[in-house]
């Protein structure tokens, strides 16, 4: 299930209703003059801040690179580390519409590739672009004339080829969270994607398939000196199998035979039935790291660090007993990895040593070098690192609640054998957002214990919150469940800061399931879905209304994807919500087995298939409890939605209309998971603020 929803610009009313007629929507409902205007003002608040998709910085750390979204377009940009400006770079066939993505730099020399798809027209192809970086006004180069999607670019070791994933002939996105085609034909059979690992001269030239097609790579690296790749793979379709994926090792060239050096499926251990990420060749060659642990989506990476030997053999688990959540590592030695953490609701960078042993067996020590939550007083969270390789630099994406995104770059202080042992001269390199202030309350980081957990979670003040007046509080619950809440710059998406705007206390926790503490705590609503997560959340709840002005007649649950299954099943097992907004959410996980396109993702959750222990599956429905459910309840969802089909929405909105329970059902033509139409995004967020301002008024006092 996803962790997370990326709604666009958004803006009110009735300019969109003419979009949403012919896409066969109703019209958005009526809100008070008054309350459109304060909703104006914090759409156009939120599209005020523009959004960095990609940060690089060169090898000797004296270039730093990142793509910018723009109205135009996704743009790329270069600036020399010491400072100047910052060069906006024009690409072969640039216009309107068209972007650019992914910057790299190579390992030796001046050369900057990216994906641009400007050249494609309409059919927005992308293409390996490269440029000189050293040579003044030099223009970027296209190298390649490709035909279908190609993302995950970087260097080979020589710098004298780049490696990308490739799909041949189909440009459709291989992703959960994308609009499934149309289930027409040989179900199973017809419409699969083949991924593959590609390569392309630097030259350019056709690109050379590696990996058999037999094989769904979703992340690879190569070998310190480009003779090996590995990979994460699993057989297709990719969409559904990455939770079963195995790490393979071969050599890069076509035809080669793969080797399968870790199998969760089948290992004993820890990593047992759990998902693998981020393969990392050590600098000799001789063993991988991944992080590996209990994951809801890929690319949302957290778990323990792991290190197999890349010749074959039984991995080592680094960090057995951590008390943060690695999502992203990255080689600076030797026997030193840099890691960035889930720290409880924040980030922390890492240096992660490892020795060998007794018996030869790696053993690693944890040095926390900085965690960025106390930078700002609202935390922040970094993103998008990038790391010099052979400089004293590093670059990354730091934001917070209060802060839009800027680029940030820092002086990492290294040892003899390249090991981080502090971090300093940290500041921003842009000011693009610059000056964008919050419309809604400030933000601040709570904790609490219950049951034996220590949970954290962050607390959005109303707007213009005065304490002697009481408030409505609405619970944000994060997609996943493997995830957490960081403070970032909501962006432009319906969820917590339209509503603290608009006058609510809001509540993100961060329960059991989450990242940021540990696997331990990551793994402890296995096979419990909605009833110890629950009760970490009402915990919270509780401890917001002892310290807080909250109403505890005004209390609502919102949330979309997992967020989206816990807004329809609370209100099930407690009436301490009167109000539900409930996203891309599930009702049933019975039949909800036969209907997604991702169904392995459950069984490491629940510990068996639907089949093998169907009761598992069951206690968890809200279908089931229905007849307990009091709370009006607006259902949303894509009516192409592959992991959280739109189905389960019809079934819980059939169900509570049964119970005489207040609800709406809306599907968004050609909607996936996520939603890419600008009038849809309007719309899920005018209709939940409309939803909750009915039932959780925000203005008595």
């Amino acid at each position: 299930m996803s962790s997370s929803l990326r709604p666009g610009l958004l803006a009110l009313g009735l300019a969109c209703a003419p979009l949403l007629a012919r896409a066969g929507v109703l019209t958005p409902p009526h809100i008070p003059p008054a309350d459109a205007a304060r909703v104006d003002a914090i759409l156009a608040r939120l599209g005020a801040a523009h959004e960095f998709s990609a940060v690089a910085i060169s090898p000797d750390g004296l270039h730093l690179a990142w793509v910018l979204d723009t109205p135009a377009g996704a743009r790329l940009y270069l600036i020399a580390a010491q400072g100047g400006a910052a060069r906006a770079i024009n690409v072969p066939g640039q216009h309107k519409g068209c972007d650019v993505s992914e910057p790299a730099f190579a390992p030796l020399g001046h050369t900057l590739a990216f994906l641009s798809d400007c050249a494609g027209g309409k059919q927005a192809q992308d293409d390996i672009v490269l440029l000189n970086t050293a040579r003044a006004g030099a223009a970027p180069r296209q190298i390649t004339h490709l035909d279908g999607l190609v993302h995950a670019l970087r260097w080979a070791p020589d710098g004298r080829s780049l490696g990308f994933l490739y799909v041949p002939g189909d440009t459709h996105r291989v992703d959960a969270l994308a609009a499934t085609k149309p289930r027409v034909g040989v179900i199973g059979e017809a419409n699969i994607e083949h991924q593959r690992v590609a390569v392309v001269s630097a030259g350019g030239g056709a690109p050379q398939l590696l990996t058999p097609a037999a094989l769904f790579p979703y992340e690879f690296d190569f070998s310190p000196h480009g003779a090996r790749i590995a990979y994460v793979a699993a057989p297709p379709p990719g969409d559904d199998n990455w939770w079963i994926a195995q790490l393979y090792v071969q050599p890069a060239r076509p035809d080669a035979v793969p080797r399968a050096l870790v199998d969760p499926n089948t290992i004993k251990g820890p990593l047992h039935g759990l998902q693998i990420a981020l393969p990392r060749f050590a600098p000799d060659g001789h063993s991988i790291a991944f992080i590996g642990g209990l994951m809801s989506d890929q690319g949302v990476t957290g778990g323990d660090v792991y290190l197999v030997p890349a010749a074959g053999g039984r991995p080592v688990n680094l960090t057995p007993r951590s008390t943060v959540t690695p999502g992203w590592l990255a080689w600076t030695g030797a026997g030193s990895l840099l890691v960035n953490a889930f720290a409880g609701g924040s980030s922390q960078l890492a240096t992660l040593r490892i020795a060998n042993a007794a018996g030869g067996r790696p053993r690693a020590t944890w040095r926390a070098l900085i965690t960025v939550h106390a930078a700002l007083e609202d935390g922040s969270a970094m993103s998008a690192l990038a790391v010099a390789s052979r400089g004293t630099r590093m670059a990354y994406l730091e934001g917070s609640f209060d802060t839009p995104p800027e680029v940030w770059t820092a002086t990492l202080t290294r040892d003899a054998g390249g090991a981080v042992s502090a971090v300093r001269d940290a500041h921003a390199v842009t000011r693009v957002n610059a000056g964008i202030r919050p419309l809604w309350g400030k933000a601040v980081s709570l904790h609490w214990t219950n049951q034996g957990f220590h949970v954290q979670g962050w607390l959005l003040y109303p707007a213009h919150y005065d304490p002697h007046k009481t408030y409505p509080l609405i619970v944000s619950v994060h997609g996943g469940p493997s995830f957490a809440v960081q403070p970032r710059w909501p962006g432009v998406n319906y969820g917590g800061a339209p509503l603290s705007a608009m006058g609510y206390f809001v509540l993100f926790p961060n329960p059991r399931g989450s990242f940021g503490q540990g696997e331990r705590y990551t793994q402890a609503n296995r096979r419990d879905f909605g009833y110890g997560d629950l009760r970490d959340i009402l915990a919270g709840v509780k401890a917001v209304e002892a310290k807080f002005p909250v109403d505890p007649r005004r209390v609502g649950i919102t949330g979309w994807s997992y967020g989206g299954f816990m807004s329809m099943f609370a209100p099930t097992q407690t009436h301490v919500f009167r109000a539900a907004v409930a996203g891309a959410g599930l009702s049933d996980w019975l039949s909800y087995t036969g209907e997604n396109s991702i169904d392995q993702w459950m069984t490491p959750f629940f510990g068996a298939s639907v089949y093998d222990d169907p009761a598992v599956y069951a206690k968890s429905s809200a279908i089931n409890f229905i007849r307990q459910d009091k709370t009006p309840t607006l259902l949303l969802v894509g009516e192409y939605d592959a992991e959280c089909p739109a189905p389960q929405s019809f079934e819980m909105w059939h169900g509570l209309k049964a119970m005489g329970v207040p609800t709406e059902l809306v599907v968004y033509p050609n909607e996936g998971h996520g939603f890419v139409d600008e009038a849809h995004k309007r719309d899920v967020l005018i209709r939940a603020l409309a939803w909750f301002a009915k039932y959780l008024p925000p203005g008595r006092g």
